[in-house]
């Protein structure tokens, strides 16, 4: 994965998020404003309080008025609470419609950029990591967002108002609340700064902890036939216990936040305290607080407390905005991320035939990348006809097809279907009208009509059913209980490997397109039901061109054209008969697997 530049300024990691916010900026922009009520209500309570305590005291002629203070106090405090109460039941409903909103749209945006995404843009990315990006960060974003709406609108504001009401109590002793904000400050800042690079670390381990569960839960076969659960054991608990011991370091050191503003604010209660109770016995002890009465001392130290409050919610949300800046900016990475492949303007929305052509064509994976995967690759290939490729491991059959849908695009030269730049074609037109089976074949979640109507969701049962005979899996399918109402599990792991490839078969038969690849997707199907397949493209498909990528010359010793790869080169191209007499590997390749079937015949005729 390519290395990404941990010195990204947060309103450039920010703003492409804030795009999803979309139809919540209203929920958005509500919240606050009822923060603010909340805030400001909180900050009256105590003012007012203190007022209520310095009447209780009252005797004699003016106990009659004080009641009256009272229960004027008293309404208010009420009232204030009531206000208080529905506000922040308000803030509260608004900013979880648009957090969750926020989220959603998210998650959308980066599933949506994702199946954007070119095989190159996808290689950038593990897949581990893109789960991670879409769930465990879109979280910890969702969880700032909500925090953003209703804490820090709240905090700076009611911890603004303290500070001002204090004053209004009394100026003197508030200088002292004012003296140790500061201080608070500087050593939160610093905190913070120690411990985020301990959050970027955590977030590429979490990757390759959801890369070992992705790898045990999707070859959990493969595990359990080599019987590696122990080993396999071991590695997550490495994984998992290095995420806890990065997370143990980051918390250790954000645990001594609300110790450290716990001691500097009941330090400065009680310096509040002493100096008050001074003031309140002994009527001329300084100056500054003289007349100074118990609801006054009791109003400072709700403000106090309030101080404290605010300080410790900053440090709550320094700690989840340190988290969800790092999550922040992998999400941002995904959604700033161009296609390398994208449609041109105005691209053709036609593709006329399934006619190939690959003029000087050259390819590698990377810029970087020293050797070219396919060099020198020039062919014609007339619609209709049936094209196979055979060449050993590596030697870029699979390359070669994927520059034909555009799946990456060719390093130097270019490649033309229905004699046009794939280029020059709309991404979505030229793939619909080829149609590629992949080596590893995905059948998903859902019943059989539901896996092949993915090639058109808009096709009826007959042509479900058409398209399965021409895969030879009609008889398999009708075998089932429910037909073509069969559930298919994830990965379809309850069909055979065969049954999967002549799925995906129909599936991609269904789409009736003008080039058809079959990217050595018979290999697991018997050589009769393979020699189906082929009669039944012969004869039901005959204008569609086919290509054919096999390890066995029976697969293509029928087609029109036949290509042999080694080193990323096309080392000879010819039929059947032809190749026999030119081509020493594929002669070699056919005297192998006939010579390997001749003792077969040998001993069945002795039996």
């Amino acid at each position: 994965m390519a290395k990404t530049k941990t010195k990204t300024k947060p309103l450039s990691t920010i703003k492409p998020l804030l795009g999803s916010v979309r139809e919540y900026k209203k929920p958005s922009l509500i919240t606050p404003f009822f923060m603010a009520v909340e805030a400001f209500c909180e900050c009256l309570i105590p003012f007012f309080a203190g007022l209520l305590i310095s009447k209780i005291n009252v005797t004699g002629i003016q106990a009659d008025a004080a009641m009256r203070q009272i229960l004027k106090y008293g309404g208010i405090l009420l009232g204030l609470a009531i206000l208080s109460l529905l506000s922040g039941g308000l803030a509260g409903k608004f900013a979880a419609t648009a957090s969750c909103g926020f989220a959603k749209n998210l998650r959308h945006d980066l599933f949506y950029k994702v199946q954007k995404f070119s095989f190159a843009n996808v290689d950038k990315f593990s897949s581990s990591s893109l789960v991670t990006r879409l769930t465990t960060d879109v979280t910890n974003v969702q969880q700032s967002y909500q925090m953003c709406l209703r804490i820090v609108i709240r905090v700076p504001l009611q911890f603004l108002f303290a500070i001002i009401m204090s004053f209004i109590t009394n100026a003197k002793l508030a200088w002292i609340f004012l003296a140790i904000t500061p201080i608070l400050g500087v050593l939160l800042v610093l905190i913070m700064l120690y411990v985020m690079p301990f959050f970027r670390k955590i977030f590429k381990k979490y990757d390759a902890l959801n890369n070992s569960v992705q790898e045990n839960v999707g070859g959990i076969r493969v595990v359990k036939s080599y019987v590696r659960e122990d080993y396999e054991t071991v590695k997550f608990k490495k994984a998992a216990g290095e995420v806890r011991d990065d997370f143990t370091k980051a918390e250790k050191i954000l645990a001594l936040n609300n110790p450290i503003m716990t001691f500097f604010i009941n330090f400065a209660c009680v310096v509040i305290s002493v100096l008050a109770s001074f003031a309140i016995v002994k009527a001329d002890f300084w100056a500054a607080t003289s007349n100074f009465e118990v609801g006054q001392l009791s109003t400072l130290i709700s403000y106090g407390i309030q101080m404290l409050s605010c300080l410790m919610m900053f440090s709550m949300i320094f700690v989840m905005l340190s988290m969800s800046l790092e999550s922040a900016r992998r999400i941002s990475e995904v959604l700033t991320t161009e296609s390398d492949l994208t449609s041109p303007e105005n691209g053709l929305k036609e593709v006329k035939d399934g006619s190939i052509r690959f003029e000087n064509v050259n390819f590698k994976y990377a810029k970087t990348a020293n050797k070219y995967a396919l060099s020198d690759i020039d062919l014609d290939v007339a619609s209709g006809e049936t094209v196979g490729i055979l060449g050993g491991t590596g030697s870029s059959k699979t390359t070669l097809i994927q520059l034909i849908p555009r799946l990456y695009d060719a390093t130097d030269g270019a490649v033309y279907v229905g004699g046009v730049n794939v280029k020059e074609y709309d991404l979505d037109v030229l793939r619909q009208e080829v149609a590629v089976v992949l080596q590893k074949n995905v059948l998903f979640s859902g019943t059989i009509k539901e896996n092949l109507r993915w090639g058109n969701a808009e096709a009826s049962d007959e042509e479900l059913v058409r398209v399965a005979k021409l895969a030879q899996a009609h008889s398999f399918i009708e075998s089932f209980p429910d037909g073509y109402d069969t559930y298919i599990e994830a990965g379809g792991t309850n069909v055979s490997g065969g049954q999967k490839q002549r799925l995906c078969i129909a599936r991609a038969l269904l789409r009736k397109p003008k080039v058809l690849i079959l990217d050595d997707s018979t290999s697991a199907v018997d050589t009769k039901t393979d020699a189906l397949i082929r009669h039944a493209f012969k004869e039901e498909i005959p204008n569609t061109t086919k290509i054919i990528i096999a390890q066995r010359v029976s697969s293509v010793e029928h087609a029109d054209k036949i290509l042999i790869l080694d080193g990323g080169k096309i080392v000879a191209c010819g039929n059947h008969e032809t190749l026999l007499k030119t081509s020493d590997i594929y002669r070699e390749i056919y005297e192998a697997q006939t010579k390997s079937k001749a003792p077969e015949k040998e001993e069945g005729g002795d039996a």
